[in-house]
C-alpha cells in the first residue's frame, strides 16, 4: 500500500512527530557533576537531540506513525539515545571527551588524561552514560566503580500501534548522576549454555545516591518503576 506524505502544517503530524523540548528551568543548578562539567551541560545535548529528532520528521512521514522511537527496537533505541548524548556532551563541555577505545569504560574521559583519549578501563575516571525508559533497574555490563549518568525518557514502542496504545512523543523525563561503587550493583551471571549478555543492575543503594543528585526533572512526569 502506498503511503501518503503528511505536510508539516498538518496538526496531527506535528502532534505525533515533534518531540518535547527540555526546558532549562527544569535543570538542577545545585547538581554536582565531575570533571568541571557545569550542571546545565546536559541541557545543550538534550536540545541538540530535540532538534535532530524534530528535523528528522520534517519530511515524508506516514500520518500517526512518526513518533521518535516508534520504529526502533527498545534496547537499540535506548543505546542510540545514550550514544547521541555521549557524542554531543563534549561539544558543550571542553573538559570531557568521548572515549575512543572500542567498548572502553567509561564513555566520557577527562581531556588529555589518557593517550589518544582512549582507555579500555579507566575506572571512575570519567562519566558512564546510560539511557533508559525505566526509573530503576538500570543495567551495565559489569559491576564497577563509576560516575554514572542515566537519562530516563519516554517514547512510543514498535508494539504500541498493534496494542492500540496512543502515540507518545519522545521526551526526557529525568536525568540522574552520581558516583556509585561496586557494592551498588548486583551482578547477573549466566550458565555455560546461555547466550544472554552478562549484565549488572544498579541496586536501590545506587539509585538513592543518583536520585539525590538529580540533574533534570520534567514537571509532572510519571516514570514506570
Amino acid at each position: 500500500m502506498r503511503q501518503t506524505k503528511v505536510m508539516q502544517s498538518d496538526p496531527a503530524y506535528l502532534m505525533f512527530c515533534i518531540p518535547e523540548k527540555p526546558s532549562i528551568e527544569n535543570f538542577n543548578p545545585e547538581a554536582k557533576l565531575p570533571l568541571r562539567s557545569p550542571s546545565r551541560t546536559p541541557a545543550s545535548s538534550h536540545d541538540r537531540f530535540h532538534r535532530l529528532s524534530a528535523n528528522r520528521k520534517h519530511g515524508a512521514c506516514p500520518k500517526g506513525d512518526g513518533a521518535v522511537g516508534g520504529h526502533a527496537e527498545p534496547a537499540g533505541f535506548s543505546s542510540m539515545v545514550g550514544e547521541f548524548i555521549v557524542s554531543n556532551l563534549p561539544k558543550h563541555c571542553p573538559s570531557v571527551v568521548k572515549n575512543t577505545y572500542h567498548n572502553g569504560h567509561p564513555d566520557l574521559l577527562p581531556v588529555g588524561r589518557h593517550p589518544g583519549n582512549a582507555a579500555q578501563h579507566a575506572g571512575s575516571d570519567g562519566i558512564e552514560v546510560r539511557a533508559s525508559r525505566y526509573l530503576k533497574g538500570w543495567q551495565g555490563h559489569n559491576p564497577e566503580d563509576a560516575w554514572l549518568m542515566v537519562l530516563v525518557f519516554e517514547s512510543s514502542r514498535p508494539s504500541d500501534a498493534l496494542r492500540g496504545h496512543k502515540t507518545i512523543c519522545f521526551r526526557f523525563l529525568r536525568v540522574y548522576g552520581a558516583q556509585i561503587e561496586k557494592a551498588d550493583w548486583q551482578f547477573a551471571g549466566r550458565s555455560q549454555t546461555s547466550r544472554r549478555t552478562i549484565t549488572a543492575t544498579v541496586l536501590p543503594s545506587g539509585f538513592e545516591k543518583m536520585s539525590r543528585n538529580w540533574i533534570y526533572r520534567a514537571p509532572g512526569s510519571i516514570v514506570k518503576p
